[in-house]
């Protein structure tokens, strides 16, 4: 399957007067000759934005959060992280962002609490260890406990309380949600939000598309280590045109029915007293409601079932979502 053009709304963004809090020119990272792990990327987030980055196991992601945090050398093109270069600045960039890693490595003889005292005393914060227990959901208990004995859903609290110490302007969230409950996921997400809402930025790079759909401002997707789309969730169902499916059910339907005669319609069935109605426009939601009534006909109730991002993340790469692992979701 050929994944669609590309909707880069980057390009439009000059005229934005939002401060920049992440861009990179030209990013490319390669290993040996064979892999090319971030291919030109040129990406800019915006100060007080949940941006999601998406893409396939092996698409450049983590790559892409190493190289602005300085734990890998670009092979070329440049990135700043809240107007820091990335690469020549990095002790102030390290001062104000945290971090939740993918595959962040914790010591296992310490405790919850010494790891956040250590946490706070390195940023020299004024965070006290109760507060930061308590925005991530772990129990004094728990925290007096050597990590390794912790579940997974318990380190990752405590790597994403780690994170969160010093308030930072920038909090770079790689697979954030892995082996949390429910519970936590959703705490995830409130953090994610009540941090944007305050300023700062969310660079929440996730393999659960529900939860970066439900979060994130922008999303970004790439494949094989290249930028192909980035926008606003609607924008990019706008460019795919995959739109929605509008359901009405009405008390008889009209014998003239016009609907398939405007502009954003896709599609039109008819099943009993059933209309559904394909539609890649979000304006040409209420254009079908409109003229359906027009044609004469009473509408008893209306749904409007969304292209997901799942669907979107398959159109643009080629490839189904990745699947979700619950084996290790302990809370």
């Amino acid at each position: 399957m050929e994944p669609p053009s590309q909707s880069l709304s980057n390009s439009k963004d000059t005229t934005d007067d939002r401060s920049i809090a992440i861009q990179t020119s030209g990013l490319t990272k390669q290993y040996g000759t064979d892999v090319l792990a971030v291919d030109d990327l040129n990406l800019t987030i915006y100060e007080g934005e949940v941006f999601g980055f998406l893409g396939p196991n092996g698409a450049g992601k983590s790559t892409t959060i190493d190289v602005i945090m300085d734990y890998v050398r670009p092979s070329a093109g440049s990135a700043t992280v809240l107007g820091y270069d990335a690469q020549d600045e990095t002790r102030e960039i390290h001062e104000r962002v945290g971090i939740l890693p993918d595959g962040y490595g914790l010591y296992d003889r310490l405790t919850g609490r010494k790891h956040l005292e250590y946490a706070i005393a390195l940023k020299q914060s004024d965070d006290t260890v109760g507060d930061l227990l308590d925005r991530v959901g772990l129990d004094a208990a728990a925290a007096d406990r050597v990590v390794g004995g912790y579940s997974k859903g318990m380190m990752q609290r405590l790597a994403l309380a780690i994170a969160l110490v010093g308030d930072p302007d920038l909090l770079i969230l790689d697979e954030p949600s892995s082996g949390l409950d429910p519970n936590g996921v959703r705490l995830v997400r409130e953090i994610a939000r009540s941090h944007a809402d305050r300023g700062k930025t969310v660079f929440f790079s996730s393999h659960i598309l529900s939860q970066v759909e439900a979060v994130c401002d922008r999303v970004a997707i790439l494949n094989r280590g290249r930028l192909v789309a980035v926008d606003s969730i609607d924008g990019l169902r706008d460019t795919l045109g995959t739109g929605s499916t509008v359901t009405l059910s009405v008390d008889a339907i009209p014998d003239s029915l016009t609907i398939g005669e405007l502009a954003g319609v896709s599609d039109v069935a008819v099943d009993g007293r059933t209309i559904r109605v394909r539609v890649g426009e979000a304006t040409a939601k209420v254009d079908v409601i409109d003229r359906i009534r027009d044609d004469g006909a009473s509408i008893l109730d209306v749904t409007i079932e969304e292209s997901s991002l799942e669907d979107m993340f398959s159109a643009y790469t080629g490839e189904a979502p990745p699947t979700v692992d619950t084996s290790e979701v302990k809370g």
